[in-house]
């Protein structure tokens, strides 16, 4: 193995408690020195929490992930509680952002409440002095880029980041960080963007426990895979495998404050 690697964003909390187990006694083996474990919801958050209390190498992230219905306004001001009450356990606010699947399977889904509890995410991030984790894709990315300036974040990690040439810029010049899945194996629309970024601002991730496909096919998500990732990542970058592994492990220890 060349490296340590940090798995820059999953979801552990959905894994089966077979799996968990699984995933968690091989970081060992694989030198997986982290995970950031982001959270969909209040009870995802709950389970973070103690997954990151019984080992040391989870570290959470609390959200509400934008890809469901919204919240109550109870149960959207029980986790904002929950955050505050719980900052000294967070590494971070995510998972956040914009629903663009759901809206593309349901388009009369009105954008605006989505919005309003995005605006109110990233103003807690500022008050809390926190990086922010973000699902915003393709047209999305503009928007949501509006309210990180609004608020002045400059700690922003786009997470299995998408869009266009134009987007990718706006993201560039903020100094803005994207992590890769395992999708860069076989995405050219990925690897396209991978010769693009700097190198500067990138990170590795699984979302586990998000299935691939490609090589990957049928496998349960594990975040080995991210060698996989870093080496494909070191061909399209045309620098030694050694210096990749290094720069990613350096973004995300300093981007976390690991």
């Amino acid at each position: 193995m060349n490296g340590s690697i940090i798995d820059a964003h999953l979801h552990l909390d959905l894994y089966s408690e077979v799996e968990r187990k699984i995933l968690l006694q091989d970081l060992k083996k694989y030198e997986i020195e982290a995970l950031i474990s982001v959270s969909n919801n209040l009870s995802s958050a709950k389970k973070n929490v103690e997954l990151a209390q019984i080992d040391q190498r989870v570290y959470a992230a609390f959200g509400f992930h934008p890809e469901q219905a919204l919240p109550s306004e109870i149960e959207i001001d029980q986790l904002l509680s929950f955050i505050k009450n719980n900052t000294n356990n967070m590494i971070a606010i995510g998972e956040v952002g914009l629903p663009y699947y759901l809206r593309r399977e349901k388009p009369e889904i009105p954008i605006e409440p989505y919005l309003e509890m995005l605006e109110v995410f990233i103003q807690l991030t500022a008050n809390l002095n926190k990086p922010v984790i973000l699902h915003a894709v393709y047209e999305d990315a503009p928007v949501v880029c509006e309210l990180l300036e609004k608020y002045s974040i400059k700690k922003a990690h786009f997470h299995w980041f998408k869009g266009s040439s134009v987007s990718v810029q706006h993201l560039m010049q903020n100094g803005y960080y994207i992590s890769l899945t395992p999708d860069c194996l076989y995405k050219p629309s990925i690897q396209q963007m991978i010769k693009e970024y700097p190198l500067t601002n990138m990170m590795v991730e699984t979302d586990g426990p998000w299935p691939f496909e490609g090589p990957f096919k049928g496998r349960m998500t594990h975040p080995k895979m991210i060698r996989h990732s870093i080496a494909k990542i070191a061909e399209l970058k045309r620098i030694d495998l050694k210096d990749a592994y290094q720069e990613l492990y350096r973004n995300t220890k300093e981007f976390y404050q690991l």
